[in-house]
């Protein structure tokens, strides 16, 4: 087990007062087996109501409204999480399903058939012509494959941050060799899609214990793969890694559009506008973790 602190800031700012409709935040894990949140605060510079709901896939999500106008915006969450990894290396999976093409079960295919279709097209085969590159013997267990084109995307594409919103395509992604780790993550997912694989899009954070760690200091995007006998397992092809105990997961969707971690309205003109990030986590020692 390991106590990490994660401190979240977003920061909105304008260069006229403005007032706020609604916002959704989408920064706090959900209690399972691998996390368990200690201690959980959320900060605003604005007064607000503020409702904790879960989304249609599970996921555990604020509606923020703040009151009154101002010209500025910020939010703060300051978490406490206990991290219980389930390394891959160490299961062992005796499905004869877990190869490739993959076969679910009827029960595991009806709740999984969303995750299934792809949300992208891909009119001028850019996608399906790399992922055939990919392919290698028919029957490779599906595990042997999926850390392999993990390993493929870290090794063959130059990450890139990025601070405008959105996600390239994954057409976009290979065409220009480089991307940010939701960029890496989309391509991953979508290309999975496309084999019979159910993938999702996965935000959260990253633990940075070393410099070689990409992607921390923000939130960080992976994919997570359904498997018989193993159930959603992470693969992160931004820094190589499979089922990390450095990955908290915060959200799970179909689409990437649907993971921002802070989205709203905001009522008037503002003029230009910014917005900052700033994300830090960090393992506790055992003074901290019992102060």
């Amino acid at each position: 087990m390991a106590r990490l602190g994660i401190l979240h800031e977003t920061r909105y700012s304008y260069a006229r007062p403005v007032g706020f409709g609604a916002h959704r935040l989408l920064i706090r894990p959900r209690d399972s087996h691998a996390i368990r949140i200690s201690e959980a605060s959320l900060q605003t510079s604005l007064p607000g109501e503020t409702r904790w709901t879960y989304d249609a896939a599970g996921n555990c999500v604020c509606w923020f409204t703040p009151q009154g106008q101002a010209d500025s915006l910020t939010i703060i969450s300051r978490l406490v999480i206990d991290r219980f990894p389930a390394p891959l290396t160490s299961l062992h999976v005796d499905d004869p399903h877990t190869v490739s093409p993959i076969v679910y079960a009827r029960e595991d295919r009806a709740v999984l058939n969303p995750f299934i279709v792809p949300a992208t097209e891909d009119e001028d085969r850019v996608l399906l012509r790399w992922l055939r590159g990919q392919m290698e013997r028919p029957d490779e267990p599906a595990v042997d494959f999926l850390l392999r084109m993990n390993r493929t995307i870290h090794d063959q594409f130059d990450y890139v941050p990025r601070e405008e919103v959105g996600v390239q395509t994954p057409a976009e992604t290979i065409a220009q060799g480089s991307g940010t780790c939701r960029d890496f993550a989309w391509l991953m997912v979508e290309a999975l899609r496309r084999l019979g694989y159910a993938a999702v899009f996965a935000t959260g954070y990253i633990h940075s214990p070393g410099a070689t760690v990409r992607g921390a200091g923000a939130t960080h995007a992976w994919c997570e793969v359904f498997l018989p006998d193993l159930g959603w397992t992470e693969f992160d092809p931004t820094n190589g890694l499979a089922e990390s105990p450095d990955l908290i997961r915060v959200a799970a969707t179909r689409t990437p559009g649907e993971a921002r971690p802070v989205s709203g309205t905001i009522i008037g003109e503002p003029g230009e506008a910014h917005l900052s990030v700033r994300v830090e986590v960090r393992l506790l020692d055992a003074l901290e973790a019992a102060a």
